[in-house]
C-alpha cells in the first residue's frame, strides 16, 4: 500500500507512476485550476495586445455592425473572448470549492471508496459560465449594433456606464447575492448533504455550484460591459475582488465593494450629465 491508499507495485513503473498521480484527487484539482487559468488569461494577453488579429476584428465589428444586422459569427467571435475571460476570472474564485470536492475525494479514496476525478466537477462548473459567454455575446453585439459600445469595446454612453455600475453595486446588497455567496464560500455543506459517486452526479455538482457562482457574480461580470470588455486591468481586479469575497465570511466585503460600485457608477453618470448640459 501507498501513502494515497493504493498499491501500484504489479503495474509497470510508467503505469504504476500515472496511477499515483491519478490518485491524488487535490493535486489534479490544482493542476486544473492553474492550468485552465493560466490558459485563459494567456488567450486574453493574445487577443488584446496591440496589433492583435482579435481586436482589430472587434473594432471592425464595433464600425460595421451599426450599419448592418449583426449575424451569427459575430457571437462566435465574441464567446470566444468571454469563455477565456470566463476562465480566467472565475476558476480562480472556484479553486476553493474544486478543492474542497477534492480532499473530500481524496479521503474516501483512501478509504477504498470510489471517487470520481474533480475534472468532472471543474467541466460543470466550467460549462454554466461558457453558456454565459455565449448570451452576454448576444447581449455585446446587441448593444454595438445600437452604437453603445465603442471601437474598444466600452460603452460609448456615460448613462448606460454609470448604470451598469449602479446597478452592479446594488445587486451587491440582494438577498440572492448574499445566498449564492453563502453557498460559495462554504461549499462543504453542499457536498455532504449532495455527494455523488457517478460522473454524471459529479458533473451536476459542478452545474449546481456554478449556478451559485453565476447567481454571486453575474452582475460584476457584466460590468466589463461598462469599462471595456477588452481592459485587462478591470479584469484582474475583478477577478481579485470575486476570489477575495468567497474567501471571507459574511457580506462586509460585498457590500464594501457594492458601495464603491455605486459611488464610481453614480460620479460617471453625473458627469455625463454634465456634459450634456455644457
Amino acid at each position: 500500500m501507498t501513502e494515497t491508499g493504493y498499491d501500484f507495485a504489479h503495474l509497470a513503473p510508467a503505469e504504476a507512476g500515472l496511477g499515483r498521480i491519478f490518485a491524488r484527487p487535490k493535486a489534479i484539482a490544482a493542476g486544473c485550476v492553474v492550468v485552465l487559468t493560466a490558459l485563459g488569461w494567456s488567450y486574453v494577453a493574445l487577443m488584446t495586445a496591440p496589433g492583435s488579429s482579435w481586436l482589430a476584428m472587434a473594432q471592425t465589428l464595433c464600425r460595421v455592425l451599426p450599419e448592418s444586422s449583426w449575424n451569427i459569427s459575430a457571437v462566435v467571435v465574441t464567446a470566444s473572448m468571454w469563455s477565456a475571460m470566463a476562465m480566467a476570472m472565475m476558476l480562480p474564485s472556484a479553486a476553493p470549492m474544486i478543492l474542497t470536492y477534492a480532499e473530500i475525494a481524496e479521503t474516501a479514496a483512501r478509504k477504498g471508496e470510489r471517487v470520481v476525478s474533480p475534472l468532472m466537477i471543474a467541466a460543470g462548473y466550467a460549462s454554466v459560465w461558457l453558456l454565459f459567454s455565449i448570451a452576454v455575446s448576444v447581449v455585446q453585439n446587441i448593444l454595438t449594433g445600437a452604437a453603445l459600445l465603442d471601437a474598444v469595446v466600452a460603452s460609448a454612453s456615460g448613462l448606460l456606464a454609470g448604470g451598469i455600475l449602479i446597478g452592479a453595486g446594488a445587486y451587491q446588497f440582494s438577498g440572492l447575492k448574499h445566498a449564492c455567496l453563502v453557498r460559495c464560500q462554504h461549499p462543504f455543506p453542499f457536498f455532504f448533504t449532495n455527494w455523488a459517486t457517478t460522473r454524471g452526479g459529479v458533473f451536476r455538482l459542478g452545474l449546481k455550484q456554478g449556478l451559485y457562482c453565476l447567481g454571486c457574480c453575474w452582475a460584476m461580470m457584466l460590468v466589463m460591459l461598462a469599462v471595456g470588455v477588452m481592459n485587462v486591468a478591470w479584469m484582474a481586479v475583478l477577478a481579485a475582488v470575486m476570489t477575495l469575497e468567497k474567501l471571507q465570511n459574511g457580506r462586509r466585503m460585498a457590500h464594501s465593494v457594492g458601495v464603491a460600485l455605486i459611488g464610481i457608477g453614480t460620479g460617471i453618470v453625473v458627469s455625463a450629465f454634465s456634459a450634456g448640459l455644457g
